[in-house]
């Protein structure tokens, strides 16, 4: 008997989805975009497990297959992440108020009696 009629040639994809519409790897916490940032900047996967202590390297090698596989599909999930994580910058920086400028500051100073 052959490996090959031991075992599938098909590997399952180690994504899961946790909390629903989010992407992790294996078992760990470490989200899909941030491995396939890493891949995109030029890492090795044994250089994506040292960023992220909590993969596998299997992991990383099949996630990055099947983003080469289903790059359209990946790209576009990527692309609604970066959307989500704009719209959600945007609300924080909307309901920040924004800090006195250095001429207000001055004002005060000078109303206290304050050199500057």
């Amino acid at each position: 008997m052959t490996i090959l009629e031991q075992r599938p040639l098909t590997l399952s994809v180690p994504l899961r989805e946790e909390p629903p519409g989010v992407l992790r790897v294996g078992k760990s916490r470490v989200l899909l975009e941030l491995v396939i940032h890493a891949y995109h900047q030029g890492e090795s996967p044994e250089g994506i497990v040292d960023m992220y202590r909590g993969l596998e390297l299997a992991d990383v090698f099949a996630v990055i297959a099947y983003y080469l596989a289903h790059r359209a599909e990946i790209d576009e999930y990527l692309r609604e992440c970066d959307e989500q994580a704009e719209a959600v910058r945007r609300k924080i920086e909307a309901s920040q108020r924004p800090g006195p400028t250095k001429e207000e500051l001055l004002v005060r100073a000078r109303a206290k009696g304050l050199n500057l």
